[in-house]
C-alpha cells in the first residue's frame, strides 16, 4: 500500500471554523481523535498538547495549538486554537525585537526597535576573544532593552491575576536570547504561563508581530490523505 503523503499548513485564527468544516465535508465527515489516530505514524506526529481529526475516508490532520485541555469536539477546535484572552509577545533576534500585549485579536501595546549584536566570527586568538566579549555585551544590551519595554508594557497593561486561566505568552526569533529575557527576575510572572513558540520569524517588527498573535490563535497542522489502493 503506498504510504500516506503528507503536508503542513498553518491557518491563522479568523479561518480555523472555516478550516475544520472544510476537512469534515472535504472527507465525508469528521472526528476529534485524541492521543492520535489509529496507527503509529500518525500518533508519532502529535505534540503532547495536539489532536487529531480524523476524516470518515481515513484522511488524519494532526493539529497543534495551545497546550492545556484539549477539544473532544470539532466545535471546541477554535476555542482551543485561541488559546488564552490575554497574551504577552516577546520576538527578539540579533537584528532587532518586538513585544507587546494582546488581548483577543488587537494589539494594545507594542514596542518594536532595531540593536545590532554581532555575527560570530572565524578568526582565532585574541581576535576572537575580542569580538566575543563584544558580542555578548551587544547580546546583553538587546536583552536588557527588551526587559524593560515588556515590565514596562505590563506595567501599563497588567494581565489578570494568576489562576484566571486568560493569560498566555508567546515566544519568537531566537531561542537563546529569548531564554535569557525569561531569566530576568522582574519577568517571574510569566514563568507558569502557557506559551506557544514560533522561532522562524524574520527580523521582529510591528508588522511581523501581528503575524505572530495571528499564528499564536491558529493552527499547526500536518495533513495525510488517505492511503490509495
Amino acid at each position: 500500500m503506498p504510504a500516506q503523503p503528507e503536508r503542513r499548513v498553518e491557518v491563522p485564527g479568523a479561518r480555523v471554523g472555516r478550516w475544520v468544516a472544510g476537512f469534515g465535508e472535504r472527507h465525508g465527515g469528521a472526528e476529534v481523535v485524541l492521543g492520535g489516530a489509529p496507527g503509529a505514524t500518525v500518533a508519532d506526529l502529535l505534540g503532547p498538547d495536539g489532536v487529531t481529526l480524523l476524516g470518515a475516508d481515513g484522511a488524519t490532520a494532526a493539529l497543534t495549538a495551545w497546550p492545556g485541555e484539549p477539544p473532544t469536539a470539532l466545535a471546541d477546535v477554535p476555542g482551543w486554537a485561541h488559546g488564552p484572552t490575554d497574551l504577552v509577545l516577546i520576538l527578539v533576534r540579533r537584528g532587532g525585537y518586538a513585544v507587546g500585549r494582546a488581548h483577543g485579536a488587537d494589539l494594545i501595546a507594542h514596542k518594536s526597535g532595531t540593536r545590532y549584536v554581532q555575527s560570530r566570527t572565524a578568526a582565532g586568538g585574541w581576535s576572537q576573544q575580542r569580538f566575543a566579549r563584544r558580542r555578548g555585551n551587544q547580546a546583553d544590551e538587546l536583552v536588557t532593552a527588551v526587559v524593560g519595554h515588556v515590565v514596562r508594557i505590563l506595567g501599563e497593561h497588567a494581565l489578570p491575576a494568576a489562576g484566571a486561566g486568560s493569560a498566555g505568552m508567546v515566544l519568537g526569533g531566537d531561542r537563546a536570547l529569548a531564554a535569557q529575557v525569561l531569566e530576568d527576575p522582574r519577568l517571574t510572572v510569566l514563568t507558569d504561563l502557557p506559551r506557544r513558540s514560533f522561532h522562524d520569524v524574520p527580523d521582529p517588527r510591528l508588522r511581523v508581530l501581528s503575524d505572530v498573535l495571528d499564528r499564536a490563535r491558529g493552527l499547526q497542522i500536518t495533513l495525510r490523505e488517505p492511503a490509495v489502493g
